[in-house]
């Protein structure tokens, strides 16, 4: 696996409703697990509380590899990085990590594009957006 600097993390909080009946955290929960940890990346690099019924990204592809399972009782944070910035989208990747050991649990890879909420069509990613990517990574 390769290794990442990932400059940004954010704790993720486990629940008794998260597990499957293998006594692990489900496929689907760690899904929300990434939107959170995104969602917490992109108000920490842009600076702001976004509001989800204007804000002009979308995510348009997602992907996960699974390398652990996640126990109840495991200390997991999110860890977000952009890997590459384009005209009209960025490329991300993602891990959920077990704080105490450093053992990653899941990768996410996933691809957001800039997005006219009007015409539903993707737009080119805003100046002020570009910039902060590049600040951040």
């Amino acid at each position: 696996m390769e290794t990442i600097n990932f400059k940004f993390s954010v704790p993720i909080q486990i629940k008794m409703s998260d597990l499957d009946p293998f006594n692990h955290v489900n496929n689907g929960i760690q899904c929300q697990y990434f939107d959170y940890g995104r969602s917490a990346y992109f108000e920490h690099v842009f600076q702001e509380n976004i509001d989800w019924s204007t804000f002009d990204l979308v995510l348009v592809h997602v992907d996960l590899d699974f390398h652990n399972g996640i126990e109840i009782h495991d200390k997991i944070v999110c860890r977000s990085k952009v890997l590459e910035i384009g005209h009209k989208s960025f490329k991300m990747v993602q891990q959920l990590v077990d704080e105490s050991t450093g053992i990653v649990k899941t990768t996410c890879h996933s691809v957001i594009c800039g997005f006219d909420r009007q015409t539903h069509q993707s737009i080119p990613l805003s100046e002020e957006y570009l910039q902060k990517l590049k600040i951040e990574n």
